[in-house]
């Protein structure tokens, strides 16, 4: 009992100093280069934030385990005389170009776009909007990210590594930011490109995940409207937490 206590009070404690420093990075970097006029606390914060804290508590402990049961059974599928940085730099495209596809099937596929229209019924974009995601979405997304590392052999230290970083690039490109990239655009990415995705009525375009180079090469890349549009999906979706766990298995 007191070490599932302790697992747990671990658990919080790292939510809690994540929130700390997502705030602390984001906040005033959306007040400094806003892509919207919005408060900070904007409608729809509070389920935002319980999906904030669903993500961090449940779902990050259930993603963690299945990747580790996954690796258990696929640890280096494909032994490469390679060093680590090139093997961690496959990994990071390879896992591009799994999750690009698969987010294009969650658009196209009924079943899947049930799950995923969750992390799209988003009005409001910014750092929190960002883990507004169904469990079973982004367990599915984490194990495209991470299948190819783990089929490369990168360690568990490694793919911990790879998820802080695509945990906050996927953080920045939901934000409420707007940044003077010029062409660098192309190479990077940019939240405006995101926020075109997420756009209502719309959705079929910038399904990148890191770099917009998959977007590019398969014809998916779209440069957003000079003019602002609406945010979200045309048809309804649950505004409260619990609703939008159980919503997409209803018939």
């Amino acid at each position: 009992m007191s070490e599932l206590v302790s697992s747990a009070s671990s658990w919080l404690n790292a939510a809690l100093a994540s929130l700390v420093v997502l705030i602390a990075v984001f906040v005033p970097l959306e007040r400094l280069f806003p892509a919207r006029q919005q408060p900070i606390f904007r409608p729809a914060w509070a389920t935002d934030a319980a999906f904030f804290f669903g993500q961090y508590l449940l779902w990050n402990v259930l993603a963690i385990s299945l990747l580790r049961l996954v690796a258990a059974h696929c640890r280096a599928t494909f032994s490469i005389p390679a060093p680590k940085v090139v093997l961690l730099l496959g990994a990071v495209v390879l896992g591009d170009v799994l999750v690009y596809w698969f987010h294009r099937a969650c658009h196209a596929s009924n079943v899947l776009w049930r799950f995923h229209s969750v992390h799209h019924s988003s009005e409001h974009l910014d750092w929190l909007a960002a883990h507004r995601e169904h469990p079973v979405d982004g367990l599915l997304t984490q194990l495209m990210q991470n299948l190819p590392a783990i089929l490369l052999g990168v360690s568990m230290g490694g793919l911990a590594g790879l998820a802080v970083f695509r945990g906050m690039w996927a953080i920045f490109i939901h934000s409420n930011v707007r940044l003077p990239l010029g062409p660098f655009r192309y190479l990077l990415g940019a939240p405006e490109l995101h926020h075109w995705h997420h756009a209502r009525g719309h959705g079929l375009t910038n399904f990148g995940n890191l770099a917009p180079w998959l977007d590019i090469v398969f014809g998916t890349h779209e440069l957003p409207p000079a003019k602002d549009y609406p945010l979200g999906i045309s048809n309804h979706r649950p505004r409260r937490w619990l609703a939008s766990m159980w919503t997409p298995f209803v018939p």
